[in-house]
């Protein structure tokens, strides 16, 4: 009877039992999703406030510790406008969104914790890691769209219309800052350099006579200026042009070595200067376009041709047409003075010296590119004009950045990429070649008067003795000799030959037709005069 009692009681407790350990159950995977639920929201709250903290200006500049990030940002556009918006690092040096942007934020984060935690931040060139070559690692177009939706805005002047039409034909070769590159850090305006050498300078420019005819270094004055350059006498000579086959970092294109004869003619102590440029700019300038819708490509007779005009400003009916105005700052906020001038085109360089002539009475001209190896080896034989070997100086290589770091015997000698600041300086700083020119073979790269080829050297070998050789008659570029302040002492060498780049160096000139004036995307060429001597010619020693 109790077995009978007790046997419901029982069930009813069992399933009791049973409902409760259900019920734990659903309390434990309920308690455990809710859990996940908090953890998640956790993760996404940490989340967000990490990336929203790590993106605040204040944490940038706990890694970015050049002293004038915040100044220059504070005086730029995107932090003093007429609206009032303030832009911030991460919105100019993070793409606007998507995968995209945490993979550039982690490497962009991973770089600078890694250099502020192992390099000394004090002694980073900030200068040079602000311009385009490097600035285009750590902005993005997308950023800048972002923001300026409208590349046609009301305020926006013909000339901008023309720069961002040209820019949307060709966005994939082409950067916002490109044309921008001042927009987030306000640079200031260079200061011009006065010419003085100081006591601790080593090297004095001698005294020399004004204006003379006689076949010795004197001073050269631009009429009606008191603008003068000096011009050193190079006598004739006879030596072998190129590079032998086993100089280190030797090009094909140096070779097989040609015995030259050159006769004696002036050349220019340094590289023509903003000083000298712009007077001819003042007084030749025009403010049209391009003369003759002249595309740049056109042949030297051809662009020769065009640039003369009967311009009443100038004198003489034969007048020089002179440059167009620059798209930009031409001297790129460096400075001019005594700095060379650069960024004008072959064409621009030429006419130049035809100007020269025609103002002084005296043939000026670019230097064939025999008389420049000539003046630049100065007699001698090496690879440059001083005691180095280019496999230890050059600093594409590890072993001589880590362990061979003494760059003093080219240092002293031109501005290279070793001590330039990867910009032009004013050129007697330094010291001369050991015929009295300055930065033959740095600062920047030179014109020459002959067309360019890669086997120009070949062609020449059939000859005993070539006498003043000019290149080929005709050709699409022309040769460059010379280092630059970019580039690596390797290729500082005497023999080492360059052409000019005009397709590429025009690239971001919006203009049709472009420029025959300007290069847009070329900042480390300029030239060097040289004068025919019209006397009695030496005979080559």
């Amino acid at each position: 009877m109790i077995k009978i009692i007790f046997k419901p009681i029982s069930i009813i407790f069992s399933i009791i039992k049973f409902l409760f350990g259900i019920i734990l159950k659903l309390v434990k995977k309920f308690s455990q999703i809710l859990l996940g639920f908090v953890f998640g929201l956790l993760i996404v709250y940490l989340g967000h406030a990490g990336l929203k903290y790590t993106s605040t200006d204040d944490f940038c500049n706990m890694c970015h510790a050049h002293p004038h990030v915040n100044y220059s940002w504070k005086k730029s556009t995107h932090y003093k406008n007429e609206s009032g918006v303030v832009i911030h690092c991460v919105e100019c040096h993070l793409p606007a969104g998507g995968l995209y942007y945490f993979t550039e934020k982690a490497r962009l984060g991973i770089r600078d914790a890694y250099s502020t935690a192992f390099k000394d931040v004090e002694s980073i060139d900030w200068d040079t890691k602000s311009m385009l070559e490097h600035a285009v690692t750590y902005t993005y177009d997308s950023s800048c769209i972002r923001c300026h939706q409208d590349l046609y805005s009301r305020e926006l002047t013909p000339k901008g219309v023309e720069a961002h039409e040209y820019y949307m034909k060709n966005t994939d070769k082409l950067r916002c800052i490109n044309c921008h590159i001042t927009v987030g850090h306000y640079r200031e305006e260079a200061v011009e350099e006065e010419f003085v050498i100081g006591e601790q300078e080593l090297f004095k420019r001698p005294e020399r006579p004004f204006d003379i005819d006689e076949f010795k270094d004197y001073t050269q004055t631009i009429p009606g200026t008191n603008v003068t350059f000096d011009m050193i006498a190079i006598e004739a000579g006879t030596f072998n042009m190129g590079s032998p086959e086993d100089e280190p970092f030797r090009n094909p294109d140096e070779g097989p070595p040609c015995k030259v004869q050159v006769s004696q003619f002036w050349m220019g102590e340094i590289e023509v200067s903003w000083r000298e440029f712009d007077i001819f700019y003042s007084r030749t300038a025009t403010m049209g376009k391009n003369e003759a819708g002249l595309t740049g490509t056109e042949s030297s007779d051809t662009i020769k041709t065009a640039s003369i005009s009967a311009n009443s400003d100038t004198a003489g009916v034969d007048a020089i047409t002179g440059p167009t105005p620059p798209y930009g700052s031409p001297d790129q906020g460096w400075g001019k003075g005594y700095r060379p001038a650069i960024t004008m085109t072959h064409h621009a360089a030429e006419t130049y010296c035809r100007w020269l002539s025609q103002v002084t009475g005296k043939k000026f001209r670019l230097p064939t590119e025999a008389e420049w190896e000539y003046a630049c080896r100065a007699g001698t034989t090496g690879p440059y004009y001083f005691d180095g070997d280019p496999e230890k100086l050059t600093r594409t290589s590890w072993i001589n950045r880590t362990f061979r770091k003494d760059t003093s015997a080219v240092d002293s000698l031109a501005w290279s990429q070793t001590n330039s600041n990867f910009r032009t300086n004013s050129p007697y700083k330094k010291g001369p070649n050991p015929w009295g020119l300055y930065n033959m073979i740095g600062n920047v790269k030179e014109f020459c008067l002959d067309w360019y080829a890669p086997d120009a050297y070949i062609q020449y070998s059939n000859e005993d003795v070539l006498i003043n050789p000019k290149g080929p008659s005709s050709g699409k570029e022309h040769v460059i000799r010379g280092g630059s302040y970019n580039s690596d002492p390797a290729d500082l060498r005497s023999a080492r030959r360059d052409r000019t780049y005009h397709d590429r160096w025009m690239m971001t000139d919006p203009q049709s037709p472009k420029s025959v004036w300007w290069y847009s995307d070329s900042k480390d060429v300029g030239f060097r005069v040289v004068r025919e001597y019209e006397g009695e010619t030496v005979a080559a020693k």
